[in-house]
């Protein structure tokens, strides 16, 4: 059931219900149920009479039974919208088809109530104008109050729950006070007839099965509550009601019916809702019971119609949003307003309106609305061990009885209307299928959000203007209407006025709600948002805002202020602002708009930018100070000021080291390209001795060959055997070529070496082997430790520890290891030099390099290059790491070396290099580098 053009549309791009309505709006649809018992037990009374409690009772067990579970399903499904039939289809999410229909036959039950209510509402009207001789609008009545509900929804979620609560609670109140105080008038009156029947008539299991099926319409239907639960902003709140609602079932479907039952006895009452009411109150109640029973039949009907329309819109939403029909039922404005889901309720319900037949609505709806809770009950069974489900057993046990009341009770009310009941929701997922498939732009989500995100092109500017004159028009209106039939009630001068009233005030409500959601409410909403956000930026701002009056008193402080005054907000009030700004002194008219302020505190001073704006009112005059800490900033400026010669020197130590690294990359870009070359012509020189080895040595065969074959050459070829000491020359050539390949072989280890300490591949970090870095750094500087004419030998001890390989900038590493080996040799020739090894020294210590690697507990690599010269004086090892330092004569270092090293280490390692060095015994640096560069 896919629409080419809604497959882009990811479940992600659907807008989502924003949590605007407080527990107790929500609390108030799931009072709904209960009222709507006024309507439904006239008619099971007078079919049954007392055998009705029979009936009532396992329903009510069942329906509270129902309230727990689908609390346990919501606390589950906490934001899923529509409630039960929602539930369902998340339960029967392996059978999406079985589910769908299982949503739609709860929403057109709930689509039929609305329906049925306009009907009722408009026999209500007739019979009262009847008795006053006022003509019967019947056209105007069907449609008004079908509109009715829709006009309000149509305009928002909040306006339609708060009227729906205004009306629901006294309602509700009048309702339990008719059920408690007619049991007790029942128990103590001495006028009563009894609390008990005197006998009980016989009931058929056809009979009972046929009004468990009517009387579910109410008792199911009290988990309406959970509907809410997704734009809830407390959802667990809204679900705890539904425990609430469980346990006002039985005083007021038992305790109410048992009322009705031995009170409302008159046979010729028939199923009239009023007058079986009325009947049932009037012992209790006296005059007022038929106004009471008015304003009862009136709220059920009308609090019934609200919660219609904003119930069946979510469960519509939820579909769509779980991809069970088209995804354009997912639209819905910034509003809280389901315009295409509002769009097919209605005319899902003007088709039971066209109807008109009032018994055969109830009896079609409720098939569909049984079979939910049917599939409901399969479902539960079916997901038996999952968390959410609280009586899988009972779940079926329920299951199989609704089927056998199904079949039973169905066929009582007849077969055609079960049939109808059973294909309705067919019928709707066809419209729905049909709506997929026809390319109309308003059945595509983008259109909508097209013109949601559009702005209106005529703004009202001023609407204080609109708001008096929509005032004075609905005044008018309400003053006109009020005495056309105050005109017509003094004519009639009948019984039964009182009773139009409440219908005309409840009526006239609902109707100017529903012109102020149109007009003036747009305007108190955008005045409320405009609020809290205000509100919203005075809490959360980071700086400072207080409100002064016109002496400079501070009446509000925001929560930011205590982190500038260090006093909590509320010990700001009333106090003057200059107690701790001190040169804000007299009024706050005389204060400069912008001005910088130096606060003490904590003995520390703090500079304060502070900007001051008046807000005058009719009344009174008030002034905003928003106060701004720019200390960091200021001491930031200073810090500029006076740097400047520094900055200088940092980059002119940069521009150096830039040059040095420069020079570095140069010198290995040539050290890599004279190995590459050098590395050719000794490879073919290598190739080729042992092509000349073995050519040789034929030729030396074959002389031999010679000399034993002719042994007695002639004199020429004697005198150049002597000349040219062949016997020498036959012993020494192999000893020659030997050493050729020997030296070939030295060539080749050096650019492997040279090309190893270039790493010009490898200026990324990476895992190598700091000791084959180590080795390559001391066979291009071996040439050094070799002794000279005036100098000893160098001796190199490598005593490396067990690394792993290390990761690191291999190349820059290198060159430290060049910079720290080339200075300590420089320093044993140095001392060498200057005569600190005579021969006695040099025999017990010779000039010596001592290399140590390890790796410690905290993965820290250590590497200690020490040597035994002559050490380094305090003084001058304070100052080794600064750029352009040395002791070296001029044109023998730039003092560079070990400035750059110690930033390769400490910068691009994160590590330390230190030197620890005492006069006569040596210096040793200490490179310390983490195993992992985790933080680079």
């Amino acid at each position: 059931m896919s629409h080419p053009a809604h497959s882009t549309l990811g479940q992600s791009s659907y807008p989502r219900l924003t949590r605007s309505l407080s527990a107790v709006e929500s609390w108030g649809f799931g009072l709904t149920a209960h009222i709507s018992w006024t309507a439904l037990v006239p008619a099971i009374h007078a079919a049954l009479g007392s055998q009705a409690i029979f009936v009532w009772i396992p329903a009510v067990i069942f329906g509270m039974l129902l309230n727990y579970q689908v609390k346990r399903l919501g606390m589950h499904f906490i934001n899923v919208a529509g409630g039960t039939p929602n539930y369902a289809t998340k339960l029967l999410q392996n059978y999406p088809r079985l589910a769908c229909y299982a949503a739609i036959g709860y929403l057109l039950n709930w689509v039929s109530y609305l329906s049925v209510n306009t009907i009722v509402l408009k026999d209500l009207i007739k019979v009262n104008l009847d008795a006053l001789g006022i003509a019967y609008p019947e056209i105007l009545l069907n449609i008004g109050f079908t509109l009715l509900p829709f006009i309000v929804a149509f305009s928002g979620t909040r306006a339609l729950s708060i009227l729906h609560l205004f009306f629901v609670i006294p309602a509700f109140g009048l309702l339990m006070t008719f059920c408690i105080q007619g049991l007790g008038w029942l128990a103590f009156s001495d006028v009563s007839p009894g609390f008990f029947p005197s006998n009980w008539s016989s009931l058929s299991f056809v009979d009972w099965a046929k009004w468990f099926f009517f009387v579910t319409y109410a008792t199911y239907s009290c988990e309406t509550a959970s509907s809410f639960v997704a734009d809830s902003r407390q959802p667990s709140q809204t679900l705890r009601f539904l425990d609430v609602a469980a346990w006002m079932m039985p005083p007021i479907f038992l305790g109410g019916s048992w009322v009705m039952m031995r009170l409302a006895t008159d046979s010729s009452l028939e199923d009239n809702a009023f007058l079986n009411l009325v009947a049932a109150s009037q012992p209790f109640w006296g005059k007022s019971a038929a106004i009471s029973v008015s304003f009862l039949l009136v709220a059920a009907c009308l609090l019934g119609s609200a919660t219609v329309v904003s119930n069946c819109p979510r469960i519509l939403y939820q579909l769509a949003l779980d991809k069970h029909i088209s995804p354009v039922f997912s639209v819905v404005s910034r509003r809280g307003v389901f315009v295409p889901a509002l769009t097919l309720t209605l005319v899902l319900c003007l088709i039971y309106l066209i109807w008109g037949d009032v018994a055969r609505i109830v009896a079609v709806g409720n098939v569909g609305w049984f079979v939910s809770f049917m599939l409901l009950h399969l479902g539960l069974w079916l997901r038996r061990d999952r968390s959410e489900v609280l009586f899988p057993r009972i779940s079926l046990a329920i299951l199989l009885l609704e089927v056998v009341v199904l079949v039973v009770g169905g066929f009582a009310w007849g077969w055609l209307n079960l049939l109808i009941g059973l294909l309705f929701p067919i019928g709707v997922m066809g419209i729905d299928a049909v709506i997929r498939r026809v390319n109309f732009p308003p059945f595509h989500p983008s259109w909508w959000m097209r013109r949601y995100k559009s702005r209106p092109v005529v703004i009202i500017k001023d609407s204080v203007v609109l708001q008096v004159s929509i005032l004075i028009f609905l005044l008018c209106s309400a003053v006109t209407v009020g005495w056309l039939f105050g005109v017509k009630l003094n004519k009639a001068a009948s019984a039964g006025g009182e009773n139009l009233f409440v219908v005309l005030l409840m009526t006239v409500a609902f109707v100017g709600v529903a012109i102020a959601c149109w007009t003036s409410l747009p305007q108190v909403v955008a005045i409320a948002e405009a609020r809290e956000a205000a509100e919203h930026l005075f809490t959360v701002a980071q700086d400072g805002i207080l409100v002064v009056d016109d002496r400079g008193i501070i009446q509000q402080a925001n929560p930011a202020t205590e982190s500038f005054f260090g006093v909590n907000p509320s010990e700001l009030r009333g106090n003057h602002l200059n107690k701790w700004l001190t040169a804000l002194i007299s009024y706050p008219d005389e204060w400069t708009k912008r001005s910088e302020q130096t606060l003490l505190r904590n003995g520390k001073n703090k500079i304060l930018e502070v900007s001051i704006s008046d807000r005058p009112h009719q009344d009174f005059q008030e002034y905003v100070v928003i106060v701004h800490d720019i200390t960091q900033r200021k001491q930031a400026e200073q810090i500029l000021r006076y740097s400047e010669a520094q900055l200088r020197q940092e980059a002119k130590q940069l521009a150096s080291q830039l040059v040095h690294s420069e020079k570095m990359s140069s010198l290995g870009q040539l050290v890599a390209g004279v190995a590459h070359e050098i590395n050719n012509p000794v490879n073919f020189i290598y190739g080729n001795i042992t092509y000349a080895n073995q050519y040789i040595e034929d030729l030396l065969k074959l002389l031999e060959l010679y000399q034993k074959n002719y042994p007695n050459p002639v004199t020429e070829i004697k005198e150049e055997i002597e000349a040219i000491d062949l016997n020498f020359l036959i012993a020494d050539l192999p000893n020659l070529l030997t050493s050729m390949t020997v030296g070939v072989e030295r060539i080749t280890e050096i650019v492997l070496s040279l090309r190893n300490f270039s790493r010009l591949d490898e200026i990324e970090m990476k895992a190598v082997n700091i000791h084959e870095g180590i080795d390559n750094t001391l066979m291009i500087l071996e040439h050094r430790f070799k002794a000279k004419s005036n100098s000893l030998t160098i001796q190199v001890i490598k005593e490396y520890g067990d690394l792993p390989l290390v990761e690191c900038y291999a190349g820059q590493l290198n060159q430290v290891f060049m910079n720290l080996l080339a200075n300590a040799i420089d320093a044993l020739e140095e001392a060498v030099e200057n005569g600190a090894w005579g021969a006695e020294k040099a025999a017990l210590s010779p000039p010596e390099i001592h290399i140590y690697t390890e790796l410690t507990s905290e993965n820290q690599v250590v590497i200690r290059i020490v040597d035994n010269g002559t050490g380094i004086p305090e003084h001058l090892r304070k100052q080794l790491f600064e750029p352009f330092f040395t002791t070296k004569p001029v044109g023998k270092g730039t003092g560079l070396g070990l400035s750059i090293s110690y930033q390769i280490i400490t910068k691009k390692h994160l590590g330390q290099l230190q030197c620890i060095s005492t006069p006569g015994q040596g210096t040793e640096f200490v490179i310390v580098i983490p195993l992992r560069q985790e933080a680079i």
